[in-house]
């Protein structure tokens, strides 16, 4: 970003695609194609943007989010720990679809490097759709990418009014704005066209406290995650660990179970050096070790608060060091 030459602050806008980015046929039908508008564009479309901040946008991706890979994320990353290190830059906002936005903003809340707002924002709503949500989202973000006050509180997520942490938050709706809850912490707080209110912040280690780092993990290892039902095939398991996972997430039923037969082989992957971790299917709570299955005997590690896809993220970015089995475990009560 170019020095200052007023006092307002510097936010750069990343752009990565999404719904908030998207075009539709109509304006009443819900088909649309994600990610067809450039940064430079949104930002136009958003002309108040100028009042809250000095605004520069750059394009990283294009991509719906059901496509983003650990690749764009690691650039992503990389990009935003560039940009932090210049004193003109007050935050960084990024715009993203909302399919993955969660598993994005755990990845950037473990990797970036820097106490300053990373602010992610998208949308359910298409540009062209009526009662599009993205513009008002995006000078949400901005707003909150602006504010000292949300320095040193981790990666958030920007909609529906709602300031969201990236260690609690999920999507819970397919087509719903109100889509994002945090429902083991709740929220950080909330935004109001642009009046920012905060009620906590994360309790968790994240950013410039955090050990991970963007380098080398646009090549983490394979981690599976295998979703627990009733008469749960076994040998998911098998077919993991022959196809190379050097971890498996178990996503359980209720408090991370799974049936007999998957214990068993998940307990003898486990034995043989596959790292084995219990999560739950179920949207809220935490995995608790040591209670309806012995973790200890069969060489499990537990999830605690981290949902299926986040437990994966923390474990592949993990993976990249040696560790003891009680050492990874002590990182899911860290991040």
């Amino acid at each position: 970003m170019k020095p200052k030459t007023d006092e307002r602050p510097g936010v750069v806008i990343l752009a990565t695609g999404g719904t908030i980015a998207g075009m539709g046929e109509s304006g009443t039908r819900p088909g649309y194609t994600p990610g067809q508008i450039a940064v430079d564009d949104m930002i136009a479309a958003v002309p108040s943007l100028s009042q809250l901040a000095r605004i520069e946008g750059e394009q990283v991706a294009s991509v719906g989010s059901q496509d983003m890979t650990f690749a764009i994320m690691t650039t992503l990353a990389s990009r935003i720990n560039a940009l932090l290190a210049d004193d003109a830059v007050a935050g960084i906002v990024v715009t993203h679809g909302t399919d993955t936005m969660e598993e994005t903003a755990f990845f950037l809340n473990l990797t970036v490097d820097s106490r300053k707002p990373v602010v992610m924002t998208g949308a359910m709503r298409p540009p062209t759709a009526l009662s599009a949500d993205g513009p008002l989202n995006l000078y949400n973000a901005v707003a909150v990418a602006a504010d000292p006050a949300a320095v040193d509180r981790g990666v958030l997520v920007v909609m529906n009014d709602r300031i969201h942490g990236a260690h609690s938050l999920t999507k819970t709706n397919t087509t719903s704005v109100e889509t994002f809850l945090s429902p083991i912490t709740g929220l950080i707080g909330t935004v109001i066209y642009g009046q920012t209110q905060y009620f906590r912040g994360p309790f968790r280690r994240h950013t410039d406290a955090s050990e991970f780092s963007p380098a080398g993990a646009s090549t983490l290892p394979r981690v599976d995650i295998l979703y627990a039902c009733a008469d749960m095939p076994a040998d998911l398991v098998d077919g993991s660990v022959s196809r190379g996972a050097r971890g498996i997430v178990i996503a359980g039923d209720g408090n991370g179970n799974m049936n007999a037969p998957t214990i068993e082989r998940a307990a003898l992957a486990a034995s043989r050096g596959t790292v084995i971790v219990r999560s739950s299917r179920v949207p809220s709570g935490k995995v608790s070790r040591n209670i309806e299955i012995d973790d200890d005997r069969l060489g499990f590690i537990v999830s605690d608060e981290l949902n299926p896809v986040k437990a994966r993220i923390l474990l592949m970015l993990a993976l990249g060091k040696k560790r003891s089995r009680e050492e990874l475990q002590e990182l899911f009560y860290t991040y």
